[in-house]
């Protein structure tokens, strides 16, 4: 048999490894982007499904994101008079200050709480469907969104409680706080992937939480001097959850060279675990 050669026409297919980075770093961010815009459907539905799902069996149902910052204030008002911890006085009433950052804080804490858990309890979806694994985490970060609006409407009544006007400074806060929405969703990423391989990671953020908050002035003003003042000054909480409060409530612009600092390292490190989660979500479904 006379032997055939390919026409001069015809199409020729090379198949190599799957190798993402032979698209460069640009394309990579370039194909993560454009993956989340597609699918953002798919986000929103997936965020209004674990809303429903958290809340559908709760006799006080959404309420429990007012109940829960209202008693830690109370817990820490009524500490604070007892004398068992003595805090700065605060130069607005109290319970505005509080809400403000927990409501601050919550973004954070719930958003990573939630994303990083995020891909272990859509387990069996990723086995059998090809779904985004970035809008698992996404949609379970947005789920801090939810509480935060809740207490922004408690956080204005408030202001009318107290026959106070929100400062102009308010339309400010969604730039302030979007330095620690990346630095959470980053963080959600890479620990959603860590939490899938060992499943004590989501138990030891939970725990930590706990932990950062009283380490973090958000239910009090940091100290002057001493021990808190030095941890504060090292710790990115305290100046993406406390300067924007502070900026807002009081005019403080005490800390803002380190809340730009924190900024600008915050953004890089979300696209860097962007970038690590690129990489290795192809081989999740193998670790579920």
């Amino acid at each position: 048999m006379p032997a055939t050669h390919p026409s001069p026409n015809s199409e020729l297919k090379t198949y190599e490894p799957d190798n993402v980075l032979k698209n460069g770093y640009a394309g990579i961010f370039k194909r993560s982007f454009s993956e989340i815009a597609r699918n953002r459907w798919l986000i929103w539905q997936l965020c209004k499904r674990d809303f429903i799902a958290q809340y559908r069996q709760s006799f006080v149902g959404v309420f429990w994101t007012i109940i829960i910052p209202l008693l830690s204030a109370g817990t820490f008002a009524v500490l604070n008079r007892s004398g068992i911890f003595k805090f700065a006085a605060v130069l607005v009433p109290y319970p505005l200050f509080a809400i403000f950052g927990l409501m601050n804080w919550q973004i954070f804490s719930t958003g990573l709480l939630h994303s990083s858990e995020a891909l272990v309890k859509a387990g069996n979806m990723i086995v059998k469907i090809n779904v985004s694994k970035k809008s698992l985490v996404i949609a379970a970060f947005l789920q801090s969104f939810v509480a935060f609006l809740v207490q922004f409407v408690l956080l204005l009544a408030l202001y009318l409680l107290y026959g106070l006007l929100p400062s102009p400074r308010m339309i400010l806060l969604p730039i302030l706080l979007a330095p620690l929405v990346f630095m959470t969703l980053g963080l959600g990423l890479i620990l959603s992937i860590l939490n899938s391989i060992m499943r004590d990671i989501a138990k030891l953020v939970s725990f930590i939480m706990t932990f950062i908050l009283f380490l973090t002035p958000v239910l009090y003003v940091k100290p002057g001097r001493g021990l808190l003042a030095t941890v504060s000054r090292f710790n990115p909480l305290y100046h993406l959850v406390c300067f924007p409060r502070n900026y807002i409530l009081l005019g403080d612009r005490t800390d803002l060279y380190g809340y730009l600092g924190w900024s600008l390292l915050a953004i890089v490190a979300f696209f860097f675990f962007l970038f690590v989660f690129h990489l290795a979500e192809t081989r999740i479904s193998e670790r579920i």
